[in-house]
């Protein structure tokens, strides 16, 4: 009987031990998921800026709905004329269909540095500069 006791106690100990470490192991992957994502600073908001709308061709769905806009995501480019820097806005509807609940978005246009902010003035205004 005595034997059984003992067990119970290293069981007890041993629980307490995992529940701790794992305790701690949630805690470690909250604080290094901040530093891993860096924040872009924004383009310096004296430069003037031109906007640009991307928007789907139609906003009527085959199902005969019309079209909701929910939102939009922006993104900012550098563009170079010579003398002059200047941002493009770039702005995309989100609009969603409430009966086939279908999210509808303009695609992204290309670019030559894919999730780049330089355009291809400015990429040609550096090249030209290095060489």
């Amino acid at each position: 009987p005595e034997q059984a006791s003992l067990l119970d106690d290293l069981i007890d100990t041993d629980i307490a031990a995992i529940e701790a470490e794992l305790q701690a192991l949630q805690i470690a992957p909250e604080a290094t998921e901040e530093k891993l994502r860096p924040k872009r600073t924004a383009l310096p908001a004296e430069f003037p800026r031109t906007l640009i709308h991307h928007e789907p061709d139609n906003t009527h769905r085959p199902c005969g709905c019309a079209l909701k806009r929910i939102g939009e995501d922006v993104s900012e480019k550098l563009d170079y004329t010579p003398g002059v820097f200047t941002v493009e806005r770039h702005v995309r509807g989100k609009w969603v269909c409430d009966n086939c609940e279908t999210l509808i978005q303009a695609p992204v246009p290309p670019q030559v540095i894919d999730k780049g902010i330089p355009t291809s003035g400015l990429l040609a205004h550096v090249m030209i500069a290095k060489f």
